[in-house]
């Protein structure tokens, strides 16, 4: 079952005081200026992710504070940081209703605490909403029959089940989130638990690491040859076609080896035809292992439900951005939804304008437009053949400096 994110609102978080995206696809690029607030808009769901794995006290805290995760200018004992999320369901061809992910916190007396959580179908009946969850301060209910939803439709009436939870920061994804009854809440809750930041560092992604088959890549990319290992163990299929799509990518590369040395660890070796000994990657060039573990994580055999992307251009040659970006489609629609930040024009030439949204920071507080309704300008000129890098380096999205 896939999880397609449609609609983000982000209240008072940051450089985000009123933010509303929408018109959201399985892939999307942010473009903007440093310090624009792309880095922000993953840091939404990093900030999630530990108030679901942990609590919403650690996840403040961890930012520095609620007067540091709240927006400047904003008074931490009465305004409240809020983010609802609408997304969809799809399975075997067929959509969910939009469902409403709603979670409100805020701060008194030096305690965080959950204001509102409500988990329910945006669309609503004769003015009655359906709830799967619905809590305040660790206070609230549960619906106990989403399957009469599914079969009965609105017809179907709620039967709900009050259930304290053990503290007033605790979300309540994360305790019915485990339950299999519980089916929409579960699927939000493995959302935001295995969503992934992919920032690959080549030092990284260079050590040598002990024996072991890790099945799916870091953040930074420190387990690559672990992975690699997995996948040509396991999924040789896979294996090969990430070596031959580094044969057309990568000039003079031949192969791709594992090999575990004397003292246990696992080596990549990259064959290269015009040497007689292959390489380890310890010596392999910046964007060969780059390309390389972009391959691995985009060839994930159990996809991430969100991958994020920071700057994939870095360390890699123009011509390969393209088929990067068309890579990154391919993962989107197989698997999980996509979102990328970037600062390259090639990159950028390669996307449909649905796909492109703007950053701009005004005033000190960002705001994100899809392209396709920034300017009427740029709509027509791109539908007149110009690609949306050449717009942007030309000046034509204003405000978003190139």
């Amino acid at each position: 079952m896939k999880t397609q994110i449609e609609q983000i609102k982000v209240k008072n978080f940051r450089l985000y005081k009123n933010l509303q995206v929408t018109d959201l696809q399985r892939l999307n690029v942010f473009l903007g200026a440093n310090g624009s607030g792309k880095t922000t808009l993953f840091k939404v769901f990093s900030f999630l992710s530990t108030c679901l794995k942990e609590n919403v006290t650690v996840a403040v805290n961890r930012e520095g504070g609620f007067k540091e995760v709240i927006t400047r200018n904003s008074n931490p004992e009465k305004d409240c940081i809020e983010f609802e999320i609408k997304f969809r369901h799809f399975e075997q061809g067929e959509k969910s209703p939009l469902i409403t992910y709603h979670l409100k916190m805020g701060f008194n007396r030096g305690r965080v605490f959950i204001e509102r959580e409500v988990l329910k179908y945006s669309e609503n009946y004769k003015n009655k909403p359906w709830h799967f969850l619905d809590y305040s301060r660790g206070i609230g209910y549960v619906t106990l029959n989403e399957r009469d939803y599914v079969r009965k439709g609105l017809e179907a009436e709620e039967e709900r089940e009050e259930q304290a939870l053990g503290a007033e920061d605790v979300l309540a994804l994360k305790g019915l989130g485990q339950f299999e009854r519980y089916k929409t809440i579960k699927s939000f809750r493995t959302l935001l638990e295995q969503w992934l930041v992919s920032n690959l560092q080549n030092e990284e992604m260079r050590k040598i690491n002990e024996v072991g088959a890790d099945q799916q890549l870091s953040l930074s990319g420190n387990n690559l040859a672990q992975v690699a290992s997995f996948l040509h163990e396991y999924h040789p299929d896979i294996f090969e076609t990430i070596l031959s799509k580094m044969k057309q990518r990568v000039p003079g590369i031949d192969k791709v080896g594992i090999v575990i040395n004397e003292a246990g660890q696992i080596l990549l070796k990259f064959g290269d035809n015009s040497f007689t000994d292959p390489f380890i990657s310890k010596y392999t060039s910046d964007g060969t292992i780059k390309m390389f573990a972009y391959l691995v994580l985009l060839h994930d055999p159990n996809p991430r439900p969100l991958l994020c992307i920071e700057e994939p251009e870095n360390y890699l040659y123009p011509t390969l951005l393209r088929e990067l970006a068309a890579e990154l489609k391919e993962y989107a629609v197989r698997g999980g939804q996509v979102f990328v930040s970037t600062h390259s024009p090639d990159f950028v030439d390669a996307l449909k304008i649905e796909e492109l949204f703007l950053v701009k920071k005004e005033q000190g507080s960002s705001r994100i437009f899809p392209a396709k309704k920034y300017d009427d300008e740029i709509t027509e000129l791109y539908e007149n053949g110009c690609e949306l890098g050449w717009l942007w380096q030309h000046n034509y999205f204003k405000g978003i400096n190139p």
